[in-house]
């Protein structure tokens, strides 16, 4: 049934705020199934609002927390997707309506938000995961409820490769979480295993300690890809392409950060990274995450 006039400028608007940014998930991407764009879009925009009340908002903190929460009532209250002022909630509105999508997803999302608020060390690798099952793993979650592949092993799937991406997030933003908010996502009992302290993140200090302990975080990162890869063989047609994609995009990230000195330099991918990731994900039946990439490219 095609959509009122209102709701397909809605996600239109949404597909506009989706292709502007890079992202580690697909937005607006198009080796998605054209029926999954707008939704897609319409969910990206929802993290992204999120994300920018927790990060960009210049509001006290306690403030904050109440818009998020208030984002956690609404998503809870959604109904008429014509009801809604803005265009992004019209957009969520329908989509939620139309694949029967849960709540819980987006709660979930909005809890990881807060938790940055005031949460900026992680003791153990435990906390650092129950983090990325909110922060990273719905939206895995709400991508299989679009395309109603729900189960138990494709969630699993699922989350082992929405918290590796989160994980490979934190490995490319070393320095800037420390400067720009003050946070460290690795896990504080590792760092004090390795002999690392929070000077390592102040002074950018790449020393055989410091990439010890990134080397260990990258080898963990890469396993948990690797048991979300069957994920990309078991969804069907474009949908499996895109996230083939996404698996092979995170082990060539991975690849190029150990090729650094600096770990805490960001890895740009190149031509050539691009054309192995292509060559890699048109092809299901391949290993996604071939450990030495570095002989395809």
């Amino acid at each position: 049934m095609a959509a009122e006039p209102d709701v397909g400028a809605a996600y239109a608007h949404c597909l506009r705020r989706a292709s502007a940014h890079y992202e580690n998930f697909p937005v607006a991407s198009r080796l998605l199934p054209r029926p999954l764009r707008e939704p897609v879009a319409a969910i990206y925009c929802f993290a992204r609002d999120a994300d920018d009340l927790a990060d960009e908002d210049p509001r006290p903190v306690f403030a904050r927390r109440d818009a998020l929460q208030a984002m956690q009532a609404r998503v809870r209250a959604l109904g008429d997707p014509l009801a809604e002022s803005e265009p992004e909630w019209r957009a969520l509105a329908d989509t939620v309506n139309r694949f029967n999508l849960p709540s819980a997803p987006f709660i979930d999302l909005v809890d990881a938000f807060i938790q940055d608020l005031e949460q900026t060390r992680y003791a153990d690798f435990g906390m650092v995961m129950n983090y990325c099952r909110r922060s990273a793993n719905p939206v895995g979650r709400l991508l299989l409820h679009l395309a109603g592949k729900t189960e138990a092993q494709d969630l699993a799937c699922s989350d082992a490769v929405c918290s590796a991406l989160q994980l490979i997030n934190f490995h490319q933003d070393l320095h800037q979480d420390y400067v720009e908010h003050g946070r460290i996502y690795i896990p504080l009992d590792e760092m004090a295993a390795h002999g690392v302290t929070e000077t390592h993140f102040r002074d950018r200090i790449s020393d055989f300690r410091m990439r010890n302990l990134m080397l260990a975080q990258y080898q963990r990162a890469d396993r948990m890809l690797r048991a979300g890869a069957p994920l990309g063989r078991s969804l069907p047609g474009r949908l499996g392409l895109e996230i083939r994609a996404i698996i092979h995009g995170g082990a060539r990230v991975l690849w190029r950060l150990r090729q650094q000195s600096d770990v805490f330099a960001r890895p740009r991918l190149r031509k050539v990274d691009w054309l192995w990731i292509i060559a890699r994900s048109l092809v299901p039946a391949r290993r996604p995450t071939d450990r030495r990439p570095d002989r395809a490219a």
